[in-house]
């Protein structure tokens, strides 16, 4: 690793590797304080070995939070800015430029700008999720795991495809086990049940040991949905307003389907609904409208009104049967104009019709609400609520989907401050059986590290430090993008603690682990899942889990067992450096039946005591943990 001399102007004690620092209020929320500080575990845990792959915009690679805890040894493995044009590319891709190495890395400096200018947003995500504080109180989760960084593309699905399979790529390489962090969701990208080729290849590459996580969306304060169960012919009508204004902001994207309600699957059998877009003064008098458009055949139009001598701009594509899960798909848009009062009508003999407004932006995305309000004196019209508020990519059954709460905290008067779900906190529930979001981290007024290269950021700062001589500052933000990336880190704490974990016992792990309070009981699982994020407990839960696949070929200590198939007793070979070896033995249902100590070398297990049946020897000598299969005859 590149070693790089550095100055702190703070006055600054920097503490050991498992020190009393923390990212403000969070870390103590989430209990990971205790996990650093091996509160009745075996050791502590930092997320050494793991590796957390960021997808975002605006990293500063030479922020001193991607070096280790001292400041010396340098953790971001590889980036890929995909918008970035001098190359190289990685291999096997054919577009962006990769950056290999701390030279590199801190060569290049920063990623480039790209539809979000020289942003921010990477920066302080990836230090949530792994940063090591740079002297500050303000440490990331798991901050002794390396780090990826790619600039997404979102303007194109392929480039998300890209971005995870190359992050996997670099894992294997690495022989390491990998988590992925996407503080970032779409309205328009797959389907809104979760279905599409981002979940296709999610679905793939979880089964091949990748752990994805997500924010759940920052709607949870805007009536920016509609819902109808259509159980005969029907009309009905809702007045949309555009989403505030923010960025090159274009008008309002208006998302609509229908879903087979009979049998309440989404992958039943298509349900057509014919809509229109009607344009109205401020008496809602309907200026002009266009005829229902059908779904039954795939349609698109670019259109204009034109009213007084002034111009209604709209367009919308039909895509009448989806090839996941065979619904039809609208998406209307409409370009602002302030002049004006707009509606959409729906009509449909069945089905259950769900429609969303959000921003539309001349460039890139957006993924902000705009809310839908009923039409005075039309009977017919729908309000609009803040349910199914969960984007791709969160809604996709194996992502475990964060939603954000203010940390919970005695102050120096000794009252209790914070605990409560974030109003922006996007809602439940989703469309498949998985429980969205899964659970809540800590998001609302977070503190982490600000890209020393943004032109974007103006807000004011926590903390200044210098290191190298350049300025680098902390600040405080809200959103699910900060309480993301936090469970993305807890995750590394679980892998490192069990590497041999699947994605699904992750999710598992997190859900049953997490902890219930008086805030988590009031707002209920739309807003809070299965709790608040306890890193302590999920840890020690996968300490006492059996993970039975092995995603990655132990680096070191080997261990074989003779003879297996066994009959009254096994001899347990460990060739480790390691001179206490725990070793738990457990059968099928994960009960534990035997707990013991092995030395180097070999010790010999009584089996006399156990049932005829297979079993799993869980071995932890401090450096990694191994599980074995054994047939007891």
């Amino acid at each position: 690793m590149k070693k790089l001399t550095f100055t702190i102007v703070l006055m600054i004690t920097l503490q050991a590797a498992f020190g009393q620092m923390w990212l403000h209020h969070a870390v103590p929320d989430g209990r990971v304080d205790s996990v650093w500080n091996a509160i009745g575990l075996p050791q502590g845990y930092n997320g050494e070995g793991v590796i957390i792959g960021v997808t975002d915009w605006g990293f500063d690679y030479t922020h001193p939070v991607f070096y280790d805890t001292n400041m010396i040894s340098y953790r971001v493995l590889r980036a890929w800015d995909q918008y970035k044009t001098s190359g190289p590319a990685p291999e096997g891709f054919t577009y962006g430029t990769e950056y290999v190495g701390p030279e590199a890395l801190l060569t290049a400096q920063c990623d480039t700008s790209g539809d979000y200018d020289f942003a921010y947003h990477g920066t302080h995500c990836a230090s949530i999720a792994a940063g090591a504080g740079a002297g500050t109180e303000y440490r990331g989760v798991a901050f002794g795991a390396e780090l990826l960084f790619c600039s997404l593309n979102l303007n194109y699905v392929q480039c998300v495809i890209d971005a995870w399979r190359w992050m996997y790529d670099v894992a294997q390489q690495e022989g390491k086990r990998l988590v992925i962090s996407m503080s970032w969701g779409v309205y328009f990208m797959d389907n809104m049940d979760g279905t599409g080729v981002l979940a296709e290849e999610i679905e793939r590459l979880s089964n091949l040991g990748v752990v994805f996580v997500s924010s759940a969306g920052n709607n949870g304060d805007v009536n920016f949905h509609i819902a109808k169960n259509f159980t005969h012919t029907d009309t009905i009508y809702s007045r949309f307003n555009f989403p505030p204004t923010s960025g090159a902001y274009w008008g309002a994207s208006i998302s609509m389907t229908n879903y087979d309600n009979i049998t309440n699957s989404p992958n039943a059998v298509n349900i057509p609904f014919a809509f229109q877009l009607l344009v109205m003064n401020s008496s809602y008098q309907v200026l002009a409208s266009t005829p229902f458009v059908s779904t039954l055949q795939d349609t698109y139009v670019d259109s204009v009104f034109v009213i007084d001598g002034d111009t209604v701009v709209f367009n919308y594509e039909v895509v009448s049967t989806n090839p996941y899960n065979h619904a039809p798909n609208v998406r209307l848009r409409v370009k602002k104009n302030t002049h004006f009062q707009y509606a959409i009508g729906v009509t449909a003999e069945a089905g259950a019709f769900h429609a969303w407004n959000l921003a539309e932006l001349t460039k890139a995305w957006g993924n902000w609400g705009g809310t839908f309000t009923t039409i005075p004196q039309w009977s017919n019209s729908l309000a609009g609520d803040n349910l199914y508020a969960v984007s791709t990519p969160s809604n996709i059954e194996q992502v475990i989907t964060v939603a954000a709460h203010q940390s919970h905290y005695t102050n120096n008067a000794g009252y209790n401050i914070g605990g409560a779900i974030a109003d922006f906190s996007s809602s439940g529930p989703g469309f498949t059986m998985s429980m969205k979001p899964t659970v809540s981290a800590p998001g609302k007024n977070v503190v982490s590290a600000l890209s020393s290269f943004t032109s974007t950021y103006t807000g004011t700062y926590t903390k200044t430090i210098t290191f190298n001589g350049r300025t680098y500052r902390f600040i405080s933000l809200s959103g699910t993008s900060m309480s993301g990336p936090f469970v993305a880190g807890v995750c590394a704490l679980i892998l490192q603690a069990n590497p041999y974990l699947s994605p699904a016992q992750v999710m598992d792990i997190i859900g049953q682990s997490a902890y219930q309070d008086n805030f988590t009981q009031t707002s209920g699982q739309l807003r809070f899942g299965h709790g608040k994020v306890d890193a302590h407990a999920a840890v020690i839960l996968a300490l006492n889990t059996v993970g039975v696949e092995h995603h990655t070929a132990p680096a070191t200590s080997q261990y074989t067992l003779y003879p297996n198939p066994a009959t009254g007793e096994v001899y347990v070979t460990a060739n480790t450096e390691s001179l206490e070896i725990s070793c738990v033995v457990y059968d099928l249902s994960g009960r534990i039946v035997r707990r013991t100590m092995l030395q180097q070398g070999v010790t010999r297990l009584d089996l006399t005591d156990l049932k005829p049946g297979c079993y799993i020897l869980r071995m932890d000598d401090n450096r990694q943990v191994v599980t074995k299969k054994l047939i007891v005859q």
